[in-house]
């Protein structure tokens, strides 16, 4: 099986390269700055080299306050390369994995957000990740569309190396705590997509939406209570709640964030694994790492 991964240096495609994936499987990752997924000619190029028997859309412009400022370039990542990606994927005849996001959801519910619910995105950042989605449901059938929550790593940008690098400099941080979502390791979101492009490559059919993340809903602030604990830091700073309208953040979020991951458990015998324990290993890799935050 020839994998095509785009979004090269990204937390999720750094981890599904990292992934020891079935044997006979070969991997290839394809990501700025020499390759731009909203350029269809240099996406049809990476399919003439590569031959992929399944795609992975790992890349995707995730600044959501800088996209509201930056709708178009949002919009090129998000909605354009997912539309390119499905287009080369069809007339190939190949399948794709497309990772999405809770931000497609209006956050005004109650309850654990299914794959049929509503979709009202509230800013520009969701506007273009339900522009993807939409685009690949219109031109490709066989697709994996995959939301998930709070990603987070030991590399790149995400809030638990946030707070890390601002623990060491702040005496106090302020935290939001009042929305509600589930964090989800880059690791085991690789570890997910590895297990459904296996199924699909044995032959599944059961195309469609679906949900994963870590289990156990939190807020940001006890997500950063959390990493602390963790980290078990010789002097850790105090932590205060606040309030959504407190941080006053350019980009609207969603209050309530959780989705309901039981879709994916019944098609594909997926079980959650507690963010908790991810949320460990990535802490013992940046020990390893030397603690780096950065």
């Amino acid at each position: 099986m020839n994998v095509l991964v785009v979004g090269r240096s990204g937390q999720l495609a750094t981890e599904l390269m990292r992934y020891k994936w079935p044997d006979g499987t070969r991997v290839t990752a394809f990501g700025r700055p020499g390759f731009d997924v909203a350029d269809f000619d240099a996406v049809t190029a990476a399919f003439v080299q590569v031959e992929p028997s399944l795609v992975v859309n790992a890349a995707a412009y995730t600044a959501v306050d800088r996209a509201e400022a930056e709708p178009d370039a949002a919009m090129a990542v998000n909605y354009r390369g997912a539309r390119n990606l499905a287009e080369a994927s069809a007339r190939r005849g190949v399948p794709l994995i497309h990772v999405s996001t809770d931000y497609v959801f209006d956050g005004r519910g109650e309850r654990p957000w299914r794959e049929d619910d509503r979709l009202a995105p509230l800013g520009s950042y969701g506007r273009s990740k339900l522009a993807g989605e939409r685009a690949i449901q219109e031109s490709l059938p066989r697709h994996i569309i995959l939301r998930s929550s709070w990603v987070f790593a030991a590399h790149g940008q995400n809030f638990v190396r946030t707070m890390l690098r601002l623990g060491a400099e702040r005496p106090s941080l302020s935290i939001v705590d009042d929305q509600l979502g589930c964090p989800t390791s880059a690791a085991d979101l690789a570890r997910v997509i590895v297990e459904i492009g296996g199924a699909l490559a044995q032959g599944s059919t059961d195309y469609g939406t679906y949900h994963y993340t870590g289990s156990g809903p939190v807020t940001w602030f006890g997500f950063a209570q959390a990493i602390f604990a963790a980290a078990g830091l010789p002097k850790s700073p105090e932590l205060h709640p606040i309030t959504t309208a407190d941080f006053a953040a350019p980009a609207p979020r969603p209050a309530y964030s959780v989705l309901d991951c039981g879709k994916i458990g019944r098609v594909f015998g997926i079980a959650q694994r507690p963010w908790s324990d991810e949320l460990r290993a990535v802490i013992a890799a940046l020990r390893v790492e030397g603690g780096a935050a950065r």
